[in-house]
């Protein structure tokens, strides 16, 4: 079928967001480039537009969070040092570096992160005492370094 005449028969593209997804983002996306707003489904790009944002937020959240859990454990977890230092470093250098791409991509995000750090402070702290089923007292509950050091490539 001629790609040009796919489009022209597709009067409901929001139909077809329910139907076949890739199909609608190339839809979309063809509608856009053409300049058809008439056919475009607003309601679903919309939405998928903001779907992206929360996206990245949440990966955002989820790699600080992992990042600080990795830092408390080799700067206060000191009978399991030995034994898993090394990974724990692998962990703190991949995800400052996924956090830099992540923040190259979205500069906006960067924002973000004064807002929500002590909250993923807070979270990792609570989680890595729940896994590991660790004294609360092993852990500060305040941080003792700063977002700048969490993100610092020469702290720890």
């Amino acid at each position: 079928m001629n790609p040009e005449l796919e489009v022209k028969s597709i009067s409901n593209t929001s139909n077809l967001y329910e139907q076949d997804f890739y199909l609608w983002l190339k839809t979309t996306t063809k509608l856009l480039k053409e300049k058809k707003l008439e056919l475009v489904d607003f309601d679903n790009l919309i939405e998928e537009i903001e779907s992206m944002g929360r996206s990245e937020k949440k990966e955002l959240k989820s790699r600080l969070t992992t990042l600080i859990e990795h830092l408390l454990k080799i700067q206060y977890w000191q009978a399991e040092k030995a034994n898993n230092a090394r990974g724990w470093r692998q962990t703190i250098v991949e995800q400052r570096r996924q956090l830099e791409y992540l923040l190259e991509d979205s500069p906006s995000l960067r924002e973000l992160l004064a807002e929500i750090w002590i909250e993923c402070y807070v979270n990792a702290r609570k989680d890595i005492l729940k896994k590991y089923e660790l004294d609360a007292e092993i852990f500060p509950r305040e941080p003792e370094f700063t977002l700048e050091d969490i993100l610092n490539a020469d702290y720890i």
